[in-house]
């Protein structure tokens, strides 16, 4: 048993050994924002940056790993830790200014996802010795996110509250996509840029989705922080079209249920590059250097 052990961790060395060429890794510092049902600007809910409130954009760091599985596609595995905010306080509709809800939203959010490299120069300044490059790349994947949505006053947790009288849960599927680039220094450093947009398979990020829950069935918190509109001073036949109708027995529109939540980043970002062998000097050298020669060899500089 011991022997099978120091057999697979020299394996594990041999790997590592060979592959170090194949991955970098560090970390990244941003800014992030949301789109969803709170906040926004004049109009209804629309889709995508349309409705993305510029003043409550917030931060977001995070570090990663990096393997280069062919010259022109790597595998990314990240996890990030952000901030999102909505506040109606801000916006110019009418009716969300009424409605008068905000939120904010500390994730968590981890993700695979693949890069397709559609532009390279490996070697800046075409100084034929191949140390500083340049890559931009597409990108989509898979994630996965923590969400744990607070009133910004006080910090109440919503779900556990259920302010719409719906449970749903805190952890959700996203599907990140976007679009980067970095430039490689010396070989060893890379400094990136990475704009990445999530869509998500929940209406929950910022507690609002659909209409207003009948009080009785309510606690007086969920129902005093499920309809904010009495904190403001509103005509009544105005503040008569939020929370729930006693009349028609049920709830007043209270988000958009037919559009799911979003969010963005923007980051900066630096990793170090194992050192080893290039994508290149493998891709066109490796099968020549591979066999044996008789004579001088001439070396040849390898691209990264």
């Amino acid at each position: 048993m011991k022997n099978i052990f120091i057999l697979i961790f020299v394996l594990c060395l041999t790997t590592v050994s060979k592959a170090q060429w194949l991955w970098d890794y560090g970390f990244s510092l941003g800014v992030s924002n949301y789109l969803g049902d709170i906040g926004g600007k004049e109009k209804t809910r629309r889709d995508f940056v349309a409705d993305i409130k510029m003043a409550k954009t917030r931060w977001n760091v995070g570090g990663f790993a990096r393997y280069r599985v062919h010259p022109k596609v790597s595998v990314k595995l990240a996890l990030d830790y952000l901030r999102i905010e909505g506040d109606d306080k801000l916006s110019t509709n009418p009716g969300r200014n009424g409605r008068n809800l905000n939120f904010r939203n500390d994730m968590f959010d981890l993700a695979v996802t693949g890069q397709v490299f559609f532009y390279e120069d490996n070697d800046l300044g075409n100084t034929y010795r191949y140390r500083n490059g340049f890559r931009a790349y597409f990108f989509a994947g898979v994630g996965g996110f923590y969400s744990n949505p607070k009133t910004l006053d006080g910090g109440v947790k919503l779900r556990p509250l259920q302010t719409e009288g719906v449970r749903y849960s805190p952890i959700g599927i996203n599907i990140p996509a976007g679009v980067g680039f970095y430039f490689t220094i010396h070989k060893k450093h890379r400094i990136g840029y990475e704009l990445n947009y999530r869509t998500t398979f929940t209406d929950y990020l910022d507690d609002v989705s659909g209409n207003y829950a009948d009080p009785s069935t309510q606690t007086p918190e969920a129902t005093a922080l499920g309809n904010r509109t009495g904190e403001l001073d509103l005509d009544p036949a105005f503040a008569a079209n939020f929370g729930y109708n006693n009349e028609l027995k049920e709830g007043n529109k209270r988000g958009d249920k037919t559009h799911k939540d979003g969010y963005m980043t923007m980051s900066l970002s630096y990793s170090y590059v194992l050192r080893g062998k290039s994508s290149f000097y493998r891709g066109r050298y490796g099968h020549f250097f591979g066999k044996k020669r008789r004579g001088k060899v001439r070396k040849i500089r390898a691209k990264f």
